[in-house]
Order: C-alpha cells, then structure tokens, then sequence
C-alpha cells in the first residue's frame, strides 16, 4: 500500500470513529433531558417543601431578613403580578418588606393543588393561595394562582421568579 492510501484509511476511519462518538453522546444528551422532565427527584422534591415551610414560617415570624434570603436577587429575577408588567428584584424585594411588614396578623394561610416539579437544580412550584391577611383591622383575603421558581444554590433552594394572578372562583 501507498502512503497516500494508509493516510486516507486512516482518515476514513478517524471520521467513522469521530461520527459514532457524537453519536453515543447525542443518545446520552436526549437520555439525560428525558431524565430531567420525566424523574420525579424525591429528596429535592422534599427540600423544595421544606423550604416552602421555612417561607411561610418566616412570614408567621414577621421575619422579613428571612423571607428575602429564600430569594436568589440578581439581574435575572423576574417578577409578575397582577397583570402589572414585569418587575425584578428591587421592585420585588420592597414590595414583600412593605406589604409583610403591614401584616398585623395571619387569619389564614393555606395553599390548594400545590404541585411541585424539579427538573435537576431547577423547580417550579405551583399552588393556589387561601390566605387572609389583616392590616390593622382591614381583612384582604389574597386567592390567586401562584408559580415560584426555585434554582438549587449551595445556600439551598432560592426563588428566581414569581408569578402571581387572580384566581377565578365561581
């Protein structure tokens, strides 16, 4: 055999070898997505509402410090509520320390069809509100839908974003 013949094979299987290793990595990156939409993550499911506790514990404590640092604020945090546009992470936090810091008492603070999703470091949880807060002696009672979204962090689970709108009881 020639050189250029060696030098060509040899070409021609670094390509073959080449394509079947993107291959086997392109099954493995759609069985990794798969694993992450379809896997249920029992242990962050658990963390996810035990955090959800330590925020409503938070607001039953009046700690304001406490119910911001389950918050992750940077540039990305999002924000929507009310059909107002949306807002980020200063317009949030002044919103949560001006409206849970008039609260004068909780009457009432349960959650309906709370469902949490984790995909990996990533989760969304999802509840509609019961709640009646008093401000001095006015009662508001708050029933909307609400999404938090939650990142992992190593300061654990933090929100990255919040949507909050009516619900519609008939």
């Amino acid at each position: 055999m020639n050189t250029k013949m060696i030098f060509g094979l040899i070409m021609i299987f670094g390509i073959i070898t080449t394509s079947c290793k993107e291959k086997e990595e392109k099954v493995e990156i759609e069985k990794v997505k798969v694993d992450l939409i379809n896997d249920e993550f029992p242990e962050a499911k658990q963390e996810l509402l035990e955090t959800w506790d330590g925020i409503v514990q938070s607001l039953k404590d009046g700690d304001l410090d406490k119910l911001i640092d389950f918050h992750a604020y940077s540039p990305k945090f999002t924000e929507f509520k009310n059909g107002e546009p949306r807002n980020g992470s200063e317009a949030n936090e002044e919103f949560e320390r001006n409206t849970f810091g008039a609260v004068t008492e909780i009457v009432k603070f349960d959650t309906e069809d709370m469902f949490v999703a984790v995909y990996g470091d990533v989760a969304n949880l999802t509840f509609h509100s019961d709640f009646h807060l008093k401000f001095g002696e006015d009662l508001v009672v708050v029933n909307d839908q609400i999404s938090l979204l939650f990142v992992k962090t190593s300061d654990g689970w933090k929100i990255v974003s919040e949507h909050h709108s009516p619900l519609k009881i008939e």
